[in-house]
């Protein structure tokens, strides 16, 4: 499964860019390891950060939202399931 980066984020794909590095800001400080002690927070903190990489720039970002959408039309199903699955691991506490 790819990372969904703007589920890392908790944004939608149309956000504009000071939501992602707002968005970025919040999600690092929650995640960092040093002030999370949960089991998975450097791994999430690692996801925020490659999701703020990639969507802060305009290129990377272009070419992750043109992936993204031709993955969703390969395999919609699919697509859906790791879309929910991304919402309810981001909701859900562990």
């Amino acid at each position: 499964m790819t990372a969904d980066h703007y589920a890392a984020l908790g944004l939608s794909a149309n956000a504009s860019l000071s939501d992602i590095k707002k968005a970025f800001r919040q999600k690092a400080s929650f995640y960092h390891p040093d002030k999370n002690d949960a089991p998975d927070a450097a791994q999430r903190f690692q996801a925020v950060q490659k999701a703020y990489e990639v969507l802060s720039d305009d290129e990377a970002r272009q070419a992750y939202d043109d992936n993204r959408r031709r993955n969703l039309l390969d395999d919609p199903l699919q697509t859906a399931q790791d879309i929910w699955q991304t919402y309810f691991k981001s909701i859900l506490p562990s």
